[in-house]
């Protein structure tokens, strides 16, 4: 059995943790799912994961702040930022401070898969 590279999907929205998980197994990924960051950090799967889907902003922590926090707690991971709010500053900022990508919603499967690629190779 050939095991499946892990992806975290950390969102509020329902929608979002519903649909992704479906297209991620389709491309050939595991997926795992969280409503918030602190869920994801209270988590078993902060340390096998191999790339978080993050939304940028959420109740409580946001998706920065838990890059943040994987960073001070030693355990990076390649990110890919997704976000409903784009002002188009925010993006580029954000693959500056080392984020694979940051995707507006709703985005491409084939920009996903990109953006997937691009942390794989990077992890």
């Amino acid at each position: 059995m050939v095991l499946r590279p892990l992806v975290s999907v950390v969102d509020d929205d329902e929608s979002v943790r519903e649909s992704l998980p479906d297209l991620l197994n389709e491309l050939g990924f595991a997926a795992q799912v969280f409503s918030s960051a602190e869920a994801f950090l209270a988590s078993d799967k902060v340390d096998v994961t191999g790339c978080l889907i993050l939304d940028i902003a959420m109740p409580g922590m946001s998706g920065p702040d838990l890059a943040r926090e994987l960073v001070r707690l030693q355990k990076p991971v390649p990110i890919v930022f997704i976000t409903a709010h784009g002002d188009g500053a925010t993006g580029p900022e954000l693959v500056r401070e080392g984020a694979v990508a940051c995707l507006l919603k709703p985005f491409s499967e084939t920009a996903l898969l990109e953006a997937l690629h691009e942390a794989f190779k990077k992890n």
